[in-house]
């Protein structure tokens, strides 16, 4: 009988756990005490196994269940077991006696009687699944996919493959699909309204983390970042988590000093944390006024503003961003603004890396039609405090057309007849970048004058997939 790896235990173990209370992977991974006696590298097992399943839960429950007999039922935590053993021998190219001896040891630990029909069910999956996935995988290397090859190789739904193929084209979803099991990148910003550039990096390294300079400013990469959580550095605001893609975004729509900027949809408060952040850099904070629909949110946004010294700049308030075009608004709210940034609610397809409960949540209903509509009423609402001259940007996280060009297109042919597009790169927050940031920027740009966050995406230089554009109140 083989020896359980302790790695291979705490996955089917926070998979269980995820299941019961419906939690997202991260945050069980990120505050969960099974993981505080692991050493650096099963920590990392571990989160690639948990993050992995999540991702292709889908997928591994159509290989597990095509070898079932017909009626079988599988117990909550044998399935468990079973997708982490899938997932290894699929996806993540473990030897396959290793992977099929160590998930027979998972499901005895959950169920003992059912170790047998784990062997079954596993050496099939080795046998005749992992093969497909590799011929799979070595046809979009060459640039040939096959019918069904983007959505096995990268664990999606068929349909959320065919709606990233019509968006972004094959080549591109290809390249996608070969990176999608892969770790998000452990990107961090600075606080440097307190701290420069120097004492940050001083702060991080101190904790262990091996920080890295990315090329944008006061930005870094985590060579080891599974001490951030514990380091207390985000409690404070000294370093914000979030993807160089999102840093990017919120440097082009950074207002200028002194200035005025909405933002819409503040959701934590990430992104008002680096717009001022730009700002500062740039010579001084702006008046931010942002919206956010969820009380909770607010709440929390408003802490870590005091946090970040951007409270007396910064006014948090609680308000639907579909109604922002009406006249009984509050204070923070009425009037018109230089700069308003909407970072819109969508799919978050170009997060599934970091989020991976996206792929396998959605609906196409929703990615089709519900979203594109809210995203349409907010941005319309919100090009109505938009001063003449001033300037929109719209954002979101997601690969798809119908939640960016199409929205946009809507938008310029209804309530945006009074704006005209521009090309981000023309916003201050670009010239105003050292000459290696604006080259990273330049390969995110599209040929219709929007940014793709998800086109410099790289195996060496991880990045999420935003969408921003920009135009200019004329009238």
């Amino acid at each position: 009988m083989a020896r359980l790896a302790p790695a291979r235990r705490v996955a089917s173990q926070l998979l269980a756990e995820q299941r019961r209370r419906d939690a997202r992977a991260r945050d069980l991974l990120r505050t969960s005490e099974r993981m505080d006696g692991l050493d650096e590298r099963d920590r990392a097992l571990v989160t690639r196994l948990v993050l992995g399943v999540v991702a292709c839960s889908g997928r591994l429950d159509e290989a597990i269940g095509s070898h079932l007999s017909h009626g079988s039922h599988l117990e909550p935590r044998v399935r468990d077991a079973l997708r982490v053993s899938c997932l290894e021998l699929l996806y993540l190219r473990t030897p396959s006696a290793v992977a099929v001896s160590q998930g027979v040891e998972l499901v005895r630990a959950a169920n003992p009687r059912a170790a047998g029909l784990a062997n079954a069910v596993l050496r099939r999956v080795a046998r005749e699944d992992a093969p497909r996935v590799e011929d799979a995988r070595s046809r979009l290397v060459a640039g040939t996919p096959a019918a069904g090859d983007i959505a096995l190789v990268a664990g999606w739904p068929q349909w959320l493959a065919d709606e990233v193929v019509a968006s972004c084209g094959m080549g591109p979803a290809c390249a996608l699909a070969l990176r999608a099991l892969e770790p998000a990148g452990p990107y961090v910003a600075g606080d440097v309204l307190r701290n420069g550039p120097s004492q940050t990096e001083g702060l991080l390294r101190r904790a262990g983390l091996s920080p890295r300079q990315t090329l944008l400013p006061v930005s870094w990469i985590l060579s080891s970042p599974a001490g951030l959580a514990s380091s207390g550095l985000v409690e404070t605001c000294d370093a914000v988590p979030c993807d160089l893609a999102s840093q990017a975004v919120a440097w082009l729509c950074s207002p200028e000093p002194g200035s005025s900027l909405l933002e819409v949809g503040q959701g934590r408060g990430t992104k008002t944390i680096l717009l001022q952040s730009a700002a500062a850099q740039r010579g001084g904070t702006a008046r931010v006024s942002a919206v956010e629909v969820d009380q909770a949110k607010v709440r929390l946004a408003r802490s870590r503003m005091e946090r970040a010294g951007l409270s007396d700049v910064t006014r948090c308030v609680c308000w639907d961003g579909r109604e922002l075009d009406g006249e009984s608004l509050p204070s923070a709210l009425s009037g018109e603004f230089d700069r308003v940034f909407v970072d819109a609610p969508c799919s978050g397809t170009g997060t599934m890396r970091r989020h991976p409960e996206t792929a396998w949540a959605l609906e196409p209903a929703s990615v089709r039609d519900a979203l594109p509509a809210m995203q349409l009423a907010i941005l319309s609402s919100a090009a109505a405090r938009v001063r003449v001259g001033g300037t929109l940007c719209y954002a979101t996280c997601s690969l798809l057309k119908e939640e960016d060009e199409a929205v946009v297109d809507a938008f310029l042919s209804g309530n945006g007849a009074g704006f005209s597009p521009v090309d981000p790169r023309t916003l201050g927050g670009y010239g105003s970048l050292p000459t290696g940031a604006r080259q990273l920027v330049d390969a995110m740009a599209t040929d219709d004058a929007t940014i793709r966050t998800a086109r410099a995406d790289s195996e060496g230089l991880p990045l999420d997939g935003h969408f921003l554009a920009a135009f200019r109140r004329v009238r």
